[in-house]
């Protein structure tokens, strides 16, 4: 009995082990093969070498140059006790200079924590000195990339950026009203370390050495998902990173493109119809703008769809002052290569346009004036009646700023002249609006704006500004006269009311 006891001893020590350096949940997976090709074996060595198991493949386990001691755990990736710098690059041949690269990458797969700086700091500065090496050797490399290296610099890139985000919680933000430009973003402690390896990254896509074709293997559609939800980052240095990053691989990787545009697309439709909470719209619009920029003539159909599907709507969400700026660069730039969509884009302006948001409205103008820039005769006469009657309401607004910004439109040369070949139309329109504010309007920059207005219209076309004058004060004399009736009708009410104040008998009032 004692000896069977004992025999079970080793073999019960052996699966704890097991289990203690197996991989961690948060573990990322970059490449299509990962998640088949890991096995038990694969996976315990990962553990004892210190390397999370990202990437299973064929490729050789790098991480077997460290020690298996483990003295201590950081964010579920084990810290080895013997965590040593390896020789520079200038130390070895040229001949051993690639295998020392891949053994310096392994080592970067280690994990620090950084919300505690007293914990493993010769460590931490180890591993940033190496990937700042790293770096430069990319930048400075002159041999194509094999397979094998291509893996183990998209398991390490993995390792360290795919992470899960700290992000404050946003039940409460969507239905919250608040100043964006006053909240301070959040800085990410491990940044010393993450915009290393975004640096890293940078080169390493760009590099001439990176075969596109060899590379796509393991910067595939999970790696670029992965890399789109690190968007929501609350660290404005991490999108800037991230936008040149997606930029590069959209131009490296042709393959990818349609996958690349579909999921900005999914991203965009979760943030308009879902959360309206997500900090990287205005990186992914930069990114778009240079896409749209590229798009060849005719546009395609999908192209057409994603401006109505995606971009009109958003400017539904309140925190529009976010990307306004970019989004609009979109939507002209749309227009400027197919001006026939100027119709859809002001329409679709008209449907969402802000009914009480002031500052939101004067974007809306700024906006306007940019697409309409870009409009030609045919599609401005498609839309005009719609667009005159809304401005006409935007002259009036008792906030100077939306009336001010109105009333620049008559500015722009181009704006005018469509105006002007259509005055026909239009003047009847905005007529009513220009004559109360150059009669009551409070501010004395939107009166000064409105008479210069008037006057453009009466030196062109003398004869309709008369008869829209003439139109005005018939409608205004009606309306004063109803107005008259209306109080006089109220005041016979009142009158036989407080006569028959002591009756139930009902009162019946004749016009």
């Amino acid at each position: 009995m004692i000896k069977k006891f004992l025999n079970r001893l080793p073999q019960k020590s052996s699966k704890s082990a097991d289990r203690e350096g197996g991989l961690s949940p948060n573990a990322s997976t970059s490449s299509r093969g990962g998640a088949a090709g890991g096995t038990k074996s694969g996976r315990s060595n990962a553990a004892s070498h210190l390397v999370p198991k990202v990437n299973a493949g064929s490729g050789p386990n790098h991480g077997s140059k460290f020690s298996p001691v483990v003295n201590s755990k950081q964010n579920g990736k084990l810290v080895s006790s013997s965590y040593d710098a390896l020789p520079g690059f200038k130390d070895v041949p040229n001949s051993e200079r690639q295998s020392l690269f891949v053994r310096k990458v392994s080592l970067c797969c280690v994990i620090f924590d950084f919300c505690d700086p007293s914990k493993h700091v010769k460590e931490k500065e180890i591993k940033r000195q190496t990937l700042v090496e790293l770096v430069d050797y990319v930048a400075s490399a002159n041999g194509k990339f094999s397979e094998t290296v291509i893996q183990e610099v998209i398991k390490m890139v993995s390792v360290n950026l795919f992470r899960k985000l700290n992000t404050a919680p946003r039940e409460n933000k969507i239905s919250l009203v608040f100043d964006l430009e006053e909240e301070e973003p959040s800085m990410d402690p491990a940044w010393p370390h993450l915009h290393v390896v975004y640096e890293f990254l940078l080169k390493f896509v760009a590099s001439p050495e990176t075969d596109a074709k060899l590379a796509k293997k393991f910067i595939d559609h999970s790696f670029v998902l992965k890399l789109l939800d690190l968007f929501d980052s609350e660290d404005p240095r991490e999108r800037e990173y991230l936008k040149t990053v997606l930029h590069r691989i959209y131009g490296k990787f042709m393959v990818h493109r349609p996958f690349i545009r579909k999921a900005i697309n999914n991203i965009f439709y979760r943030f308009i119809f879902e959360t309206e909470k997500h900090n990287g719209i205005g990186e992914l619009l930069e990114i778009l703008g240079s896409i749209i920029n590229g798009f060849a003539l005719p546009l395609k159909e999908e192209h057409k769809l994603f401006l109505v599907r995606s971009l009109i709507p958003l400017h539904k969400p309140k925190c529009i002052p976010m990307y306004h700026q970019q989004l609009s660069y979109c939507i002209t730039q749309f227009v400027e290569k197919d001006c026939k969509l100027a119709d859809t884009v002001i329409k679709g302006l008209l449907k969402y346009w802000p009914i009480t948001n002031s500052s939101k409205e004067v974007m809306f103008l700024g906006e306007l004036e940019e697409v309409l820039e870009a409009t030609q005769i045919a599609e401005f006469q498609r839309c005009m009646v719609p667009l005159f009657r809304q401005l006409g309401r935007c002259l009036t607004s008792l906030h100077f700023q939306v009336a001010e910004r109105a009333l620049f439109l008559w500015n722009n040369d181009h704006i005018v002249s469509l105006i002007l070949q259509n005055r026909e139309a239009i003047l009847p329109i905005i007529f009513p609006a220009l004559e109360r504010n150059t009669k009551q309007h409070w501010h004395q920059a939107v009166l000064s704006l409105t008479l210069n207005v008037r006057k453009i219209f009466s030196d062109t076309d003398p004869e309709l500004f008369e008869e829209c004058l003439l139109k005005f004060q018939e409608d205004e004399a009606q309306a004063e006269a109803m107005k008259s009736r209306r109080e006089a009708t109220w005041r016979r009410l009142e009158e036989i009311a407080a006569m028959r104040a002591s009756s139930n008998e009902p009162v019946l009032v004749t016009k």
